[in-house]
């Protein structure tokens, strides 16, 4: 049976810190508004926030920054995630609007597990201090456009006992190399010279702020979207210089264990029911239940003649 907490539990701290993916849910208090729920993957952008000491006083803020690699041991009442670029802004929109969130954890290996964590959930925009607090330039990925924090009031297990297996390959790069792409941009254009730019330097050039102020700045019902980022003054960083590198990925790689042909579904039906025990005893029922309709229906035809 599942369990809640007014906490996170120490034990599922540790699991959390170990999972690959988690799932985001929002929604606006429109009646008839858009109900949101967004994967979220990229790596080191979960953070699990200590819980306070015995004594009352604050965590040190220096725990709190990301990119630390190191893991949070106890139990926490606070999470909080580097929120990357997107087309949509509903996450963030419903935030400012309510502050409702819950965060999901799903275990695709080892035993089944499923980790909801109900919360209030505030906005810190990039160019805001709580942001620069958080992630300073030199831990801040490219992309990130936000902090999203989340105090906790309830933690829940469930158990997660149909939820398939899957094998972790590797991340994907595809957002960090285009975002990466997209501030070097600004990163070379707000370092021209003055000579460069009276010879006919690029003009207006089509950096990540852009791509924010044409999709982020409204939810699909309306609500205000990113208000601060795309007028900050904070730089980018030199990535191209950086000695990080993000190279393509690999689109043509299938799961081994695709979904099953027409073929298969017949003889994965009568695998299940041919299965130990219940299986065994539900296959006698039905097999006898359909001989019962044959006999029955011979019966009726020879009483009617």
């Amino acid at each position: 049976m599942g369990k809640h907490y007014d906490h996170i539990p120490a034990n599922i701290v540790s699991w959390i810190q170990d999972q690959k993916i988690f799932f985001v849910a929002t929604a606006p208090l429109l009646e008839d508004g858009h109900v949101n729920v967004s994967p979220k993957g990229c790596s080191d952008t979960f953070h699990v926030v200590p819980d306070e000491d015995e004594d009352g006083s604050e965590p040190n803020t220096k725990n709190l920054e990301g990119g630390s690699g190191k893991k949070v041991v106890g139990k926490s009442r606070a999470v909080w995630y580097e929120d990357m670029t997107g087309s949509g802004i509903e996450t963030i929109s419903h935030l400012k609007e309510n502050g409702r969130i819950t965060i999901m954890f799903v275990a695709f290996e080892g035993p089944p597990q499923i980790i909801r964590l109900f919360g209030t959930g505030k906005v810190y925009e990039i160019g805001t201090p709580e942001y620069e607090e958080l992630l300073p330039p030199h831990k801040r990925q490219p992309g990130s456009r936000a902090v999203i924090w989340v105090d906790v009031y309830k933690a829940g297990t469930s158990c997660g006992f149909s939820i398939p297996f899957f094998d972790y390959s590797r991340p994907r790069n595809k957002l960090h190399r285009l975002s990466a792409m997209s501030e070097q941009k600004e990163y070379d254009a707000s370092n021209k010279t003055k000579e460069e730019t009276d010879q006919g330097g690029e003009q207006g050039v089509p950096g990540i702020k852009q791509f924010w102020k044409g999709y982020n700045l409204k939810s699909l019902d309306g609500l205000p979207g990113l208000e601060v980022a795309y007028s900050s003054s904070v730089p980018f960083n030199d990535w191209k210089n950086s000695g990080e590198v993000w190279g393509p990925d690999d689109e043509t790689i299938r799961s081994q264990s695709g979904s099953c042909s027409n073929e298969d579904k017949p003889r994965a039906t009568l695998s299940l029911f041919a299965g130990e025990g219940l299986g065994r005893g539900l296959s006698r029922v039905l097999v006898g239940f359909a001989a019962g309709l044959v006999v029955s229906s011979i019966v009726s035809r020879f009483v009617k003649v």
